[in-house]
């Protein structure tokens, strides 16, 4: 018989893990977007920032604790009680949507754009461009190629020089405010619904979506530490998980209070990135732009490799055919391509996308953590699901480009969906999903009741 003893796990062991959770969350959108939304709340920043830490830390934590709780190893199981078939389509969106399609190539545009654009004449910006994101995602590759390396090279050498960067960036603004956070002036949506705006904004940064494709890649490395049953992998990825968002949680709040403060000098900029520059720029010149580029791209390059990685872990179960490499190197390859597009046009078409799924993740991570109380029935699953699935949709479509939402089949789609409860919030999601769970209970109840009554009559 094997011995499925696990070696219980020193503080410092843990914390590594964290830094892995850490290092894989916190990317390129964690960095530009609390800044921008700092400067659009303004004197409303705390209302903003609670909103926004909702999706964008406890949202997360609850993706790792979903899968702690269900001892899932990636999104396929998460997806799991409402069949195969629901489990693969919804992994597949997953992946394509923060992996090779939005997310991953982000990391490139947004460390491009950011850090290096802004040293470099217009004209040669395409070309630039591509070499970058060529040498980007070689590195992402090469830090992936092997599954148990992962952990040291994302949470040993990678997160300490963010963060001791970062904590530079801090302390200099920090200690030299350029204006204080209660005098300054709110934007139209954030003066009566901040709370609302700082919950939808935190849809941008994907960590939920992430959380849950990041299950296998964490799953492995915890295993890799000598964890062998599934109890103890799933109390390690808990308390590590605890442990990231906490710190994630502080980087936030720092980074819409400097959002805030900067209105001191500047005016509301066009998004996070442009803000960050101008904040750096300020106070440290062309150095402060330099190692802007370095954080930026240091920071976007963790999230990447284990994006590609968490690509290549999930295909290569679900396809073994195909080797984990050959995933790897198609994910990498065509995150590239994607990348040239430009973010402006990754973005334009990546918030439809996460106005669809984000909706679809809540509940299934919200199910999966209480699932114990049902018996993770697929009933309760189904009528959520069924519930979000369809306005959702809609808030997909109304947010396309005008050549989907300005269309015929937009504009219809939009008429209806105007009838749901908070649809001009954008959560026309909500009651129709609290709907679908309310009857998803009490079927599975009324059915296990009557069950019990039949079993004791016999």
């Amino acid at each position: 018989m094997r011995d499925l003893t696990s070696p219980k796990l020193s503080f410092r062991q843990h914390l590594v893990v964290a830094s892995l959770l850490f290092g894989l969350f916190f990317g390129a959108g964690n960095l530009i977007f609390p800044l921008h939304l700092g400067q659009l709340a303004g004197a409303n920043w705390a209302p903003a920032a609670l909103g926004f830490l909702v999706t964008g830390v406890l949202l997360p934590l609850l993706s790792v604790l979903a899968v702690a709780v269900t001892r899932a190893e990636g999104v396929f199981d998460i997806g799991r009680p409402l069949g195969v078939g629901f489990a693969l389509v919804f992994m597949v969106l997953i992946h394509a949507t923060i992996g090779p399609f939005f997310g991953t190539p982000r990391t490139a545009t947004v460390s491009f754009t950011v850090g290096l654009a802004p040293f470099l004449p217009k004209a040669d910006q395409g070309m630039a461009l591509l070499v970058f994101s060529a040498l980007f995602f070689l590195a992402a590759f090469a830090f992936s190629y092997k599954e148990n390396s992962i952990l040291a090279n994302v949470g040993k050498v990678l997160n300490p020089l963010f963060l001791v960067l970062l904590f530079l960036v801090f302390v200099v603004a920090f200690a030299n405010p350029m204006g204080s956070p209660a005098h300054e002036a709110v934007t139209a949506a954030y003066a009566h619904g901040a709370v609302t705006n700082g919950f939808l904004e935190g849809y941008n940064t994907m960590d939920a979506l992430a959380g849950l494709a990041f299950g296998v890649t964490v799953v492995t490395a915890v295993r890799s530490m000598g964890q062998k049953r599934p109890e103890d992998v799933s109390k390690v990825v808990a308390k590590s998980g605890v442990m990231a968002v906490a710190g994630i949680a502080l980087i936030y709040l720092l980074l819409i209070l400097l959002g805030a403060m900067s209105l001191g000098h500047f005016k509301v900029s066009a998004d996070g990135g442009v803000a960050f520059t101008q904040i750096v720029n300020y106070y440290a010149g062309s150095f402060g732009q330099a190692l802007l580029a370095f954080l930026i791209t240091v920071t976007c390059l963790t999230t990447a490799v284990g994006l590609v990685a968490a690509f290549a872990q999930d295909f290569h179960k679900h396809f073994p055919k195909v080797s984990y490499h050959a995933w790897l190197a198609l994910s990498c390859f065509a995150s590239f391509l994607t990348a040239n597009f430009g973010l402006d046009q990754i973005i334009a078409w990546s918030t439809p996308m996460l106005m669809f799924l984000y909706p679809l993740a809540m509940v299934l991570i919200l199910l999966s953590v209480t699932s114990p109380l049902f018996n993770r029935d697929g009933v309760v699953y189904f009528f959520v699901v069924l519930m979000t699935v369809v306005p959702a949709f809609g808030d997909m479509v109304v947010t396309f480009p005008k050549v989907v939402s300005a269309s015929h089949f937009g504009l219809a789609v939009a008429a209806m969906r105007s009838h749901l409860p908070l649809a001009s919030m954008g959560l026309s999601w909500l009651v129709p999903a609290l709907f679908g769970l309310v009857v998803g209970l009490v079927c599975h109840f009324v059915f296990h009741s009557v069950s019990a009554t039949s079993e004791s009559n016999l």
